[in-house]
């Protein structure tokens, strides 16, 4: 019943694609980017993160030796980015802050869907969008149990785009978020690569359950721990993103590989865009971090 109960808290908590802002606050319009929004103010993701650069964290996704060679593109991050703009992705805070959190995003993204290694070209963080879906399989991530979000016959729900999404009820679940049917259609992540970034933006920006924070929160500065957060050794900064984003897949293991390797695309990236890993900011790791959802008590994304 506790998974229930969060995937219909995580559906109640989701907000709109678009936020209505306080009466007399300012407000500004940046053509098809972003508008409507106080965040719009700030400077937008293209603003200050170009095609090159993204060409430069991304160096070897259309190699011959890649799996996803011409699927994904500057335009298709920042078509999806645009929707979420609005609501402080990439708009919150400074120019400084921005680019910190793209590259916050980029680096799970990256991480998660790298095929690199030690002595590869590059070495293993410039191989970021490799996939753009799980290649073999290891079962057939269907939840028969769960009655919200059923497994569709003849669907496979195996992980797919640029954080891959696995089971029924997440693309169930985040379908809902970016208004597609996901649950019937789960391949359209590994056909659509603005879809696939959206999805995981979505995710990003969204709490999996009342209260919690989201990465972006807990990333921007938005969020305040509480004393239990405190004592579960949660604090704002990168480490909390992957503890909503993973929970205790990666984190409260120590210092693990897996970890690790997220960190190291964070600050390549940081590195690459020209603020330099130095402001990687406080709390980076997530090793002692008690998970906010363990997965005994819900599904993972």
């Amino acid at each position: 019943m506790a998974r229930w109960a969060a995937l219909l808290l995580l559906l109640l908590a989701a907000p709109a694609a678009g936020r209505k802002e306080k009466a007399g606050e300012k407000v500004c319009d940046k053509g098809w980017e972003c508008s409507g929004s106080r965040f719009c103010c700030n400077e937008t993701i293209s603003d200050y993160f170009k095609a090159y650069q993204f060409e430069e964290l991304f160096a070897h996704r259309n190699d011959a030796q890649a799996h996803a060679p011409g699927f994904w593109d500057y335009q298709a991050f920042i078509t999806a980015a645009a929707l979420f703009e609005p609501r402080g992705f990439g708009t919150t805070g400074g120019k400084q802050m921005g680019m910190k959190e793209v590259a916050a995003f980029l680096g799970h993204v990256g991480a998660k869907t790298s095929c690199g290694y030690g002595e590869a070209p590059g070495g293993e963080t410039a191989w970021g969008l490799c996939y753009n879906h799980e290649l073999s399989p290891s079962q057939s991530y269907c939840d028969d149990s769960n009655e919200l979000y059923p497994c569709v016959e003849g669907v496979e729900y195996y992980g797919r785009g640029a954080i891959p999404v696995y089971w029924n009820h997440n693309y169930g679940i985040i379908g809902n978020g970016i208004k597609q049917d996901l649950l019937n259609h789960p391949e359209l992540l590994e056909q659509n690569a603005t879809l696939a970034f959206e999805a995981a933006v979505w995710r990003w920006m969204t709490p999996m359950k009342r209260k919690q924070p989201s990465a972006h929160d807990v990333f921007v500065g938005n969020w305040k721990p509480t004393k239990n957060d405190t004592l579960s050794k949660r604090y704002p900064g990168f480490g909390a993103t992957m503890n909503i984003l993973y929970g205790d897949d990666i984190c409260g293991q120590g210092s693990t590989d897996k970890m690790n390797t997220i960190i190291s695309h964070y600050q390549h990236y940081l590195d690459l865009m020209g603020v330099g890993r130095q402001h990687s900011g406080d709390y980076l790791d997530c090793g002692d971090q008690v998970a906010f959802n363990p997965s005994s008590e819900s599904s993972d994304f």
